[in-house]
């Protein structure tokens, strides 16, 4: 199998980046069925971070993805540096929001793409793990902040016993339950990302939040904000230069 490795690495390398995902996931398919599983795993934690970004987001949303299902905990975390690549300022100015569900939909279908708890908590250890992994949970937990901090008030009181509770609440909180069993620092380091001032205290923050005061600071930090410093942390051509140059296919223009 590993004599086949490079040639399978580079279909699929060339496939992505000419824009044939598709293609790339039956060569997967293929190489399953020929090698096994852990031929798609050793293509994946050896690919460029960029390429497996680019593969990965275009199955979100449920599709499915033999790398989804597959991806190396860290191979992922590694490729959510690129996830914010192509975010304009303008998208970034005018539609936050948008751009903020389209990162939820691809964490959030990666972390739940298996029943598999281990597998999940792997997969957050290795996101809390990277600046741009711990960022992107904090830009997620952004979307509800009301709802965060209800979670992490259950969480203060119940600890290990805590589960996400009813379905009506927002569908971070599943994600904010799977974070706090995974990691119980990566919770808090996301915690306090976002809320500066989060103490263990939230109704202080609350009340923060309600304070009208054009003086008093913002209890939390705002997705906009979030999602700029995000993409100012996508690695530049020029830090990538010399990995990108053994796949001499891949081009320049992912980085614009």
């Amino acid at each position: 199998m590993n004599s086949n490795l490079p040639a399978l690495r580079k279909a699929v390398t060339e496939l992505v980046i000419a824009g044939s995902t598709e293609r790339a996931e039956e060569a997967f398919s293929e190489a399953a069925e020929q090698y096994g599983d852990i031929a798609i795993v050793e293509v994946l934690s050896s690919i460029e971070p960029q390429v497996t970004s680019l593969h990965l987001s275009a199955f979100d949303g449920g599709k499915l993805s033999l790398a989804t299902l597959l991806v190396p905990p860290k191979a992922w975390a590694d490729s959510l540096a690129f996830f914010a690549a192509k975010w304009r300022e303008d998208d970034i100015e005018n539609e936050p929001e948008l751009l903020a569900e389209s990162l939820f939909t691809h964490i959030h279908g990666v972390v739940f793409s298996t029943d598999d708890h281990d597998r999940r908590h792997e997969l957050l250890k290795a996101c809390v793990a990277t600046d741009c992994g711990l960022l992107a949970l904090i830009t997620l937990f952004s979307m509800a902040p009301d709802d965060v901090l209800e979670i992490a008030e259950r969480i203060d009181t119940m600890r290990a016993y805590v589960t996400a509770g009813s379905e009506s609440e927002h569908d971070i909180v599943p994600l904010a339950v799977e974070l706090y069993h995974a990691t119980q620092d990566g919770w808090e380091q996301v915690l306090y990302g976002l809320f500066p001032n989060y103490m263990h205290d939230p109704d202080a923050v609350r009340e923060q939040h309600a304070d009208e005061d054009e003086e008093t600071p913002d209890a939390h930090r705002s997705t906009q904000e979030l999602l700029r410093q995000l993409r100012k942390l996508v690695p530049t051509e020029s830090k990538t230069k010399e990995r990108i140059k053994r796949h001499k296919s891949l081009g320049k223009d992912i980085f614009s």
